[in-house]
């Protein structure tokens, strides 16, 4: 038995050959000194290779938002704010979700598993999953604890006074940025330049470590509007008012200080809620009518007629002129008077608003001489506030103008205007004959100021406007308790796109002032398609005019001019005197 096992112990010995074993021992050592090398290689001549790897996977470069200007009104009230939201991000790379957390994500952020699957896969490093959540949602998703997924600080533009202020202002995209009215017109300004800094970050995207500073933030310039906050809610509440009562399309109103060209209040009709854009922002509420739509004035362009007549030496404020019992012919076509007379003076063509009287003083003008008038008044040109999308109206050249034409310019059809282009016109009424440059920016020192009438002649003209609102005139129900008033109505016929002019729908408008002993106001008031009955200026934009000037001018703690006794109202059965359209 002994032997056997012995035999088998031999059979089963075998001699390796030495240089086996020294083969392997070098290609050890070899590989050692590889690793070695390689080792020292990262670690010493290219050691910016592992930091990358590394910053890769745990450092970022995360923006530091720069935080909006506020838009405030002249008293430094707010206008418009930037509150911190959070925002849901994710880095896809990184995202570790399981379905019941998708599902719980998903609900929460309002979106679709299918949605954040698609940005999920995608091979970016950086994608948004919702933008501008509430406090208590941005804080339930943090709590999921998803690998990748993490929150990111935004600032979200709040209007306090929403609606009141939503033409003017405009509004912010979901960047911040401005897109319409005051925040797209100031941009630069109220923007600033966003910051960055260099972060680390776990593996769930939860900043650990602020490692350093790449670039501070620049905030972004406060803006102090010339608005007046008080003046801008009692011009909204007006309009709002009267364009429900008469059932109109739309509306306009806006407010000048009449001795410095700062616009103080601008409303429009219909509006929207900024801070809920997304409900309510059809296209016809966010136009702001003020400086972007035009409509043919009508009869408020009479007085600018009667001025230029005066100023030609052609007529003075008691010259006589003969309306031919109200009807004029120039070829074929015939111009009417609503309440037909005979001689009037050039102050009773004003304040009856006589059509032919308007015509036959336009008539013996130059065109040319009325056309450089009109255009030196700011017609046919962009009043230059700033407010983005501004519109120049029109005013066609005299080289072109039939008699017709001419005579129907006078009283304000064939010439179009936007409702600020012709506020900014009754400057030269209000400060003697010179018309004020406008301002919606709060300025040191009024802005300059072009003359273009005669100071006789622009006081003559605001004493035949202060007979307007008299008895007798097309707008006793502009008046104010306690003040002297001015002002011309205005009713046209809207032009009908097939052609012509549309019968039964019309723009009512009043422009005015006061007080007359020393203007400080000027309101402009444009109620578009009224539908209730009355379209004439004097019953629907006077009584406008009346509330927002009464309101504003005991705001501004104006001093009255007039005693309340001696108001001249008209009896409750008298006529209303209207001017034709």
């Amino acid at each position: 038995m002994i032997a056997t096992v012995a035999s088998n112990k031999a059979q089963l010995t075998v001699k390796l050959p030495a240089w086996r074993a020294r083969t392997i021992l070098i290609l050890l050592l070899v590989g050692f000194l590889v690793l070695v090398g390689r080792a020292v290689y990262l670690q010493s001549v290219n050691k910016n290779f592992l930091r990358a790897k590394g910053e890769a996977r745990y450092s970022r470069v995360v923006t530091l938002n720069a935080n909006r200007g506020k838009i405030t009104d002249r008293n430094g009230e707010p206008l418009a704010i930037s509150s911190p939201v959070e925002s849901v991000a994710a880095n896809p790379r990184e995202v570790e979700i399981s379905p019941k957390q998708l599902d719980k994500l998903a609900k929460l952020i309002d979106a679709k598993p299918e949605e954040l699957k698609k940005k999920f896969a995608e091979g970016r490093d950086f994608t948004y999953l919702k933008r501008q959540l509430s406090p208590e949602t941005a804080e339930r998703v943090l709590k999921l604890d998803i690998p990748g997924v993490f929150l990111q600080r935004e600032y979200r533009r709040f209007y306090p006074n929403g609606e009141e202020t939503a033409h003017l202002l405009g509004i912010t995209d979901l960047d911040d940025k401005g897109q319409e009215g005051i925040e797209l017109a100031y941009e630069s300004r109220l923007a600033g330049v966003h910051g960055s800094r260099r972060v680390l970050k776990d593996r769930l995207g939860n900043i650990i470590e602020g490692v350093e500073s790449i670039r501070t933030p620049q905030e972004g310039q406060d803006i102090r509007l010339t608005i007046d906050r008080n003046i801008q809610f009692l011009a909204f509440k007006a309009l709002t008012e009267a364009v429900n009562e008469h059932r109109a399309k739309a509306g306009a109103v806006v407010v000048l200080d009449a001795k410095t060209g700062e616009i103080l209040a601008m409303v429009n009709q219909p509006t929207y809620n900024p801070n809920k854009r997304a409900k309510n922002m059809q296209s016809g509420n966010t136009r702001n009518r003020v400086v972007t739509d035009t409509f043919e004035p009508g009869s408020t362009m009479k007085p600018f007629t009667a001025a230029i007549a005066i100023e030609s030496g052609r007529f003075k404020p008691d010259s006589v002129i003969n309306t031919e019992g109200g009807k004029l012919s120039i070829g074929s076509a015939t111009i009417h008077d609503a309440h037909a007379a005979g001689a009037l003076t050039v102050a009773q063509v004003i304040q009856k608003s006589s059509n032919v009287g308007a015509a036959k003083m336009a008539l013996t003008l130059p065109p040319e001489y009325m056309y450089s008038k009109f255009t030196k008044l700011g017609f046919g040109k962009t009043p230059q506030s700033g407010f983005p999308g501004e519109v120049a109206g029109r005013v066609r050249p005299y080289a072109s103008w039939l008699p017709i034409e001419q005579a129907t310019m006078a009283y304000g059809h064939g010439i179009s205007v936007s409702l600020l282009q012709l506020a900014r016109a009754y400057t030269v009424f209000t400060s003697d004959g010179e018309l004020r440059a406008l301002s919606l920016i709060k300025q040191d020192q009024p802005l300059a100021a072009e003359r273009v009438l005669s100071a006789s002649t622009a006081q003559a003209l605001r004493g035949m406007l202060e007979t307007v609102v008299l008895p007798g005139g097309t707008a006793p129900r502009a008046q104010v308790m306690g003040y002297r008033v001015a002002g011309k109505t205005g009713t046209a016929h809207k032009l009908d796109p097939r052609g012509g002019y549309a019968a039964d729908r019309y723009v009512a408008s009043f422009v005015g002032f006061a007080p007359v002993s020393d203007p400080r106001l000027i309101i402009a008031v444009m109620v578009d398609e009224p539908s209730a009955g009355q379209y004439y200026g004097g019953s629907v934009a006077a009584p406008v005019f009346s509330r927002i000037m009464a309101g504003a001018l005991r705001m501004l703690s104006i001093s009255p001019d007039m005693p309340t006794q001696n108001m001249l109202l008209p009896p409750p059965d008298a006529p209303e005197v209207r001017e034709e359209t």
